[in-house]
């Protein structure tokens, strides 16, 4: 079993809680409010700034040119994802000084905070534990929500967008790479001794992605 599924097996509660929360299930079948749509398209940009800056870091903690390499292909994709995030904000009446003007809330602070703190005090292999649910969970929400294909998914559904860049080839193609990049780092560097602190990091990790659907939705409820 590959480090990834390891972790993902031992902590199954978490990460199910995670893929499968209540604002994925909206933006599956077009029920997601609006209001909380629009406030995780803005926080999630907020959130992509900082998880730039940890794939950077990967880039520093790297010893060797593979894994600068493997570090710049994350950076590529985040980069990439923060542009589709402006597209889609402008569509829902939203600038990019808008977006770039808001404050970051508690639940996008907590979680970047929580990987960068990771990424400083710990090796590449721990940062990229703490950056993985965030990948691969996404990855496979693309997935999950696209079980006939993007084609099956109506014109008109509010989230299609949203949908088919995360079930698309080139998303699903970097978490693979990044899935490969993390089993080849836990073949190098990670030991049984090693391996509940490596479950605890993924663990809070996928309890604070969490808890940043869940702000998306206690925004809309509160209006803020």
């Amino acid at each position: 079993m590959s480090l990834f599924e390891r972790l993902k097996a031992t902590a199954a509660d978490d990460w199910n809680a995670y893929i499968d929360h209540a604002f994925v299930r909206g933006l599956g079948n077009g029920s997601l409010p609006p209001a909380a749509f629009r406030n995780y398209l803005v926080q999630d940009y907020l959130f992509l700034i900082q998880f730039a800056r940890a794939h950077a870091l990967a880039a520093y903690k790297s010893r060797g040119l593979a894994d600068m390499q493997a570090a710049r292909g994350g950076l590529a994709a985040i980069l990439d994802e923060m542009g589709l995030h402006l597209r889609v904000c402008e569509r829902w009446g939203l600038s990019a000084a808008d977006v770039e003007a808001t404050e970051e809330q508690q639940a996008t602070v907590a979680y970047t905070r929580f990987v960068l703190d990771i990424g400083m005090s710990g090796d590449l292999l721990d940062l990229q534990v703490a950056l993985i649910p965030c990948t691969l969970g996404y990855a496979e929400i693309g997935r999950r929500l696209t079980p006939a294909g993007i084609d099956a998914i109506p014109a008109d559904h509010p989230y299609r967008d949203w949908i088919a860049e995360y079930s698309g080839e080139a998303f699903q193609q970097a978490g693979a790479a990044a899935h490969a990049w993390l089993d080849d780092l836990g073949r190098r560097y990670a030991s049984e001794n090693r391996y509940a602190e490596l479950v605890a990091i993924f663990r809070k990790a996928s309890r604070l992605e969490a808890a940043f659907w869940q702000q998306g939705l206690d925004a809309a409820r509160t209006g803020a």
